[in-house]
């Protein structure tokens, strides 16, 4: 999606507000071809129905204080904070990864992470799936991939961070399940290079030729680069580099 594509973003619903969001692409490299994880939303959702989407939803006050392990890579970090403007700080920065973990369990089941932390029954509800089974998200995991607003005139509007990990770090792979009441009525594996034949969002498709070219520079997720940023401005979609 470049600068010049002419295209209507806007839609008829009230002016929102952009909410934060956060979604994770698990990334399954030891197939023959790379894979990521992928749900369909249920049909009788206001917002995408019935469309395969990577895992996420909102970011919740508790991402800001629920246990973690590891940090964020520094580059994505400084990029996530300098994104928020004058409210961004590197506690706000970290919530953005967490909610995408935890919205990733809440949807599929599994639990990016790390075993070996004491099960307990304290902390708030949305963590509490963490707290019993003894996993502690590793933040370590996770590399920062893109940014994408919704554009105005929409029945829900998000600035979403799109991050990407490993599937390896995911403690309990055996464990992936759909659960309606999250959203996704089914969740699977696709491989990278047929995943934009599935019926997607646009922005879906953006994103999954930004994994795609990423991959190609960054095979193993390790080196510091810019993250694109995708908005609407003047009735066009633009794309910047974070």
């Amino acid at each position: 999606m470049s600068n010049t594509d002419e295209i209507k973003p806007y839609g008829s619903a009230p002016y929102r507000r952009p909410r934060d969001a956060a979604t994770l692409i698990l990334l399954k490299k030891d197939s023959p071809a790379p894979q990521v994880l992928m749900g369909r939303r249920s049909a009788s959702l206001a917002f995408m129905p019935g469309l395969f989407v990577f895992p996420g939803g909102r970011t919740e006050r508790a991402d800001l204080t629920a246990p973690r392990d590891g940090a964020l890579h520094e580059g994505d970090a400084q990029r996530l904070v300098k994104g928020m403007g004058a409210k961004g700080s590197r506690r706000r920065a970290e919530a953005l990864a967490m909610s995408a973990i935890r919205e990733t369990q809440e949807e599929t089941g599994l639990f990016i992470g790390r075993n070996g932390g004491a099960p307990s029954s304290s902390g708030s509800d949305a963590w509490k799936a963490f707290a019993t089974s003894g996993v502690l998200p590793d933040l370590s995991a996770i590399r920062f991939l893109a940014r994408a607003i919704t554009p105005p005139g929409r029945v829900r509007r998000f600035d979403t961070r799109f991050f990407v990990a490993d599937a390896a770090h995911v403690a309990n792979p055996d464990e992936l399940v759909a659960n309606p009441e999250e959203e996704l009525d089914e969740v699977r594996w696709v491989d990278l290079a047929k995943a934009p034949h599935l019926e997607t969002p646009a922005i879906t498709k953006t994103i999954l030729a930004i994994l795609s070219s990423r991959l190609e520079e960054d095979p193993e997720l390790t080196r510091d680069l810019p993250v694109p940023f995708i908005r609407a401005q003047n009735r066009r979609f633009v794309q910047t580099l974070e």
